[in-house]
């Protein structure tokens, strides 16, 4: 093993190796994915991990938003078309979902 390997492995600890092996490697894609699901979490459209049923959180779905149209803003021009339409798509989704739900009164 490298001393770079060895370094990061003794920094992640005994079995964190492990579970970080299982994870995906992070990009922006998977970054934007794993809001993407955070804000699914607070609009009540997925079960959080280890919850017992769904909730509607609507002040921390908008936030969630928010923070997916600023990268949005702040990457403009920087993103490859794929990350851009995913982006852009994931956006419009969470946004109409938001309507709806604000709209139903949740």
């Amino acid at each position: 093993m490298e001393k770079s390997e060895t370094t990061k492995s003794e920094a992640l600890g005994k079995g964190e190796g492990r579970c970080a092996a299982s994870l995906p490697g992070i990009n922006f894609s998977t970054f934007i994915f794993s809001l993407n699901s955070s804000a699914l979490v607070h609009l009540g459209m997925i079960t959080a991990p280890g919850a017992s049923g769904k909730e509607v959180n609507l002040p921390l779905a908008k936030q969630t938003i928010d923070i997916l149209g600023m990268l949005e803003d702040k990457t403009s021009g920087n993103l490859t078309e794929d990350e851009t339409n995913l982006l852009s798509n994931m956006l419009h989704d969470l946004r109409l979902m938001y309507v709806k739900l604000k709209e139903q009164g949740a």
